[in-house]
């Protein structure tokens, strides 16, 4: 991680789970780090779990990344206040509990492809803009899921909807960046991280409780996988890091 040692880093979704332990991670390892969140004042509350002459490289920033205009103005300014930036960990993501045939679930449908898509390739467009601008080697990071590769689905199970589908474009995604970056000339890795199971909010209370009697992971489990894919040297391309806990069933 030397390489990025004073470099920006910016990380959405960074307000609990899997993009919380990245934004501290991040800045452990002596990053200058900027959280995207709606609930900004849970990033802010962050630095008290960092040692103290660290919290000055956390920067919380309130962006809905649903919003494309929210997305322009937040990166438009952290690329000109920290000039530039170098790392993006795309991790903001929902799912949610409805079938896709049920009769009234438009608007949760939209939400989980304008979060999950959209919001991850508008904020990938803005990045570049800064990377390509300041020429540095860049890495970006989409937080996948093991359900972006194979669907889980059962017939006796609740389906997961539209989350599959939006993680399959990811997948999709991250190859088309790898040939866009490449053609770009600019040095710009891309990098899918797939988790299984991992305990963390994004599941109802019901749900979490389920999956903490069995196999999973931890969120730090997820920020440490990023830590080694950004300390590759640069002529190593990570792709795909698929992370399972040990004994995981599928």
């Amino acid at each position: 991680m030397e390489q990025w040692k004073n470099r920006v880093a910016v990380v959405t979704g960074a307000s609990s789970g899997i993009g919380a332990a990245v934004v501290k991670d991040l800045v452990k390892a002596g990053m200058i780090t900027v959280g995207l969140s709606r609930r900004v004042e849970r990033v802010e509350a962050l630095r008290n779990d960092l040692p103290q002459n660290l919290r000055v490289n956390l920067h919380a920033m309130k962006c809905d990344i649903t919003q494309e205009e929210e997305i322009l103005r937040v990166f438009e300014y952290i690329d000109a206040k920290f000039n530039g930036i170098d790392v993006l960990v795309n991790n903001a993501g929902i799912s949610g509990d409805t079938a896709l045939i049920d009769g009234d679930n438009s608007e949760l449908i939209r939400n989980i492809i304008d979060t999950n898509v959209m919001g991850l390739v508008f904020c990938t467009r803005e990045a570049y803009k800064s990377m390509e601008k300041h020429g540095r080697n860049s890495h970006v990071v989409h937080i996948n899921s093991v359900v972006g590769h194979k669907l889980l689905c059962l017939l006796d199970q609740p389906s997961l909807h539209m989350y599959p589908p939006s993680k399959y474009a990811v997948t999709a995604i991250t190859e088309i960046h790898r040939q866009e970056f490449i053609r770009s000339k600019h040095h710009i890795k891309v990098t899918s991280v797939s988790p299984g199971v991992v305990e963390t909010d994004f599941f109802l209370p019901e749900i979490k409780e389920l999956i903490v009697q069995g196999p999973h992971l931890k969120p730090e489990d997820v920020s440490n996988s990023i830590l080694y894919i950004l300390g590759t040297p640069p002529r190593v391309q990570i792709h795909e890091l698929t992370i399972k806990p040990f004994g995981e069933m599928f």
